[in-house]
């Protein structure tokens, strides 16, 4: 039986199809969440994906952390459901307290949308365990409010426990120690600002690196 992974839309959420599509070539099953919902529908894991959901007004992510929906993700979390958090998803998770730190502006104030680089920093989380630790992955990014921002103590607390789980190898909108994804203290939450979900087809992105991440999900879905 395939693994079933939930994917959130709020309003003005953009890449929940692009999020589905990927989720479905790994293998999963796709259930459709919106963000008025509070039944999970027996969900695996969760992908709250990315776009401008509630145009970003007050703070990215705030006003979408606070659904009813998230709630119920929130509750199913911190009982080990994988959850992943892209770009404006990840917004969403450290607005919702899931994890640590903000997205911040850009340094110099510019919407970026680019390929970058990712080093991945740890190999072993619910959603990174089809990689190797220090492999470089190519991955669009594109967001104007991507810079990770924590406080010394957060920042010695991610690094001391490996909760670092992606770089920047060029930094380019100037996140504390090039800090592109973190995870949860078990593993289970990920969330990272690059977009995985637009490398996962050949046609369409520029590699299948991110292909690995959702194949990840549903292994350790199945692992449970």
């Amino acid at each position: 039986m395939s693994a079933r992974i939930g994917v959130i839309t709020f309003p003005g959420t953009l890449d929940d199809v692009d999020a589905q599509r990927a989720a479905r070539i790994a293998g999963a099953e796709v259930v459709e969440l919106w963000h008025a919902d509070e039944d999970l529908r027996g969900v695996d894991a969760v992908i709250v994906p990315g776009g401008f959901s509630y145009g970003d007004y007050l703070r990215s992510g705030a006003i979408s952390a606070l659904a009813p929906v998230m709630r119920s993700v929130i509750d199913r979390a911190h009982k080990g459901m994988p959850v992943l958090g892209i770009c404006n998803g990840f917004q969403i998770l450290t607005e919702a307290g899931l994890l640590p730190g903000a997205l911040t502006r850009n340094q110099g104030l510019h919407f970026h949308c680019v390929d970058t680089y990712l080093e991945v920093a740890n190999a072993s989380t619910a959603w990174t365990s089809g990689y190797e630790e220090g492999q470089k992955i190519l991955i669009p990014a594109k967001h104007g409010e991507g810079r990770f921002q924590a406080s010394a103590e957060t920042i010695e607390e991610l690094e001391k426990e490996g909760r670092v789980v992606f770089r920047y190898t060029d930094n380019f909108n100037g996140s504390v120690h090039g800090i592109a994804g973190v995870c949860s203290a078990d593993g289970r939450v990920v969330g990272l600002m690059p977009h995985p979900e637009h490398a996962v087809e050949e046609l369409t992105g520029p590699s299948l690196d991110g292909l690995p991440m959702f194949v990840s999900a549903i292994n350790a879905t199945a692992s449970v």
